[in-house]
């Protein structure tokens, strides 16, 4: 956050960041809340196995990640799983099919600016593994993995390390 120095209204080198949420400017009266961002990650779930997809860019780039991202404006979470799991793997579900199964803090590191993120995670259920059809922008690759033999290590996202301990020892 130390790059944000200009004030945007006044112009001047003047804004301050107070390492939390808030920045502001000493020269005039702007202020601006940097708060945190809600995303969600979907466990997609076939009996003893998980479904994860590898990721083609940074952060994480090469490490395993849940499909899901940022919420957008006017969007409910359960929307916001839907519309990513049709933008990353082209598959249509209704938003009522996701269950809610906790939350975790999370900073994702974009562009040389950490956002703090509240990660909402989800499950759904599958009858049968799918067939996907990749957005290679985001994904390089996916995989169903067992839970039992999940490698923590190889998940780019220390929100996702931790629900997903918790979550496989409750399995």
């Amino acid at each position: 956050m130390e790059n944000l120095r200009f004030c945007p209204k006044c112009g001047q080198e003047k804004l301050l960041w107070n390492n939390i949420t808030k920045f502001s400017c000493s020269n005039c009266d702007f202020v601006l809340y940097h708060n945190t961002a809600a995303a969600v990650a979907v466990i997609i779930k076939y009996q003893d196995e998980l479904f994860f997809t590898v990721r083609n860019q940074e952060p994480g780039k090469g490490k395993w990640d849940l499909p899901g991202g940022f919420t957008d404006p006017k969007e409910s979470s359960e929307e916001t799983c839907s519309r990513e799991l049709n933008e990353e793997l082209g598959l249509i579900i209704n938003p009522a099919e996701f269950k809610y199964l906790g939350s975790q803090p999370n900073i994702y590191p974009y562009k040389n600016i950490d956002y703090n993120t509240l990660d909402l995670f989800y499950l759904y259920d599958v009858e049968e593994k799918f067939e996907i059809k990749l957005e290679e922008s985001e994904i390089s690759e996916t995989i169903w993995i067992k839970a039992s033999e999940l490698g923590l290590d190889k998940i780019a996202f220390e929100s996702q390390k931790r629900f997903l301990k918790n979550y496989i020892d409750k399995l």
